[in-house]
């Protein structure tokens, strides 16, 4: 059984970063595709960014230039790099992965941006 463990949220000052990491365990076969979502109150969740095994990435427009996602395949784990952190950025972000046997995610880290 795939699991997903987020870290890193938290309550930040406008214009301050954070840094999310999701390490998946219970993998049997290598993962190509790892994502991080958020959703905020009231709203769908939605895609933040996405990394494949090889390293391409593939980012939300309202993130791009500020985010940065990345991976360590040997550790199945992914990271999101959020800088210039703003009151919309504020959401409940989840890890996601893609695998052959269903769609995992985790249990969602809270990010706060707020003076």
């Amino acid at each position: 059984q795939v699991q997903l463990v987020e870290s890193g949220g938290g309550l930040v000052q406008p214009g301050g970063s954070l840094r999310l990491s999701c390490t998946a365990s219970g993998i049997l076969f290598s993962i190509n595709v790892m994502g991080w979502y958020r959703q905020a109150p009231g709203k769908e969740r939605e895609l933040v960014a996405t990394i494949t095994r090889g390293g391409s990435t593939n980012y939300a427009d309202s993130v791009k230039g500020r985010f940065t996602i990345s991976r360590v395949n040997a550790k199945n784990t992914v990271y999101l790099q959020m800088n210039s952190l703003n009151a919309e950025d504020t959401a409940v972000y989840y890890c996601n992965v893609p695998y052959y046997n269903g769609d995992y995610w985790g249990k969602g880290t809270q990010v706060t941006v707020s003076s």
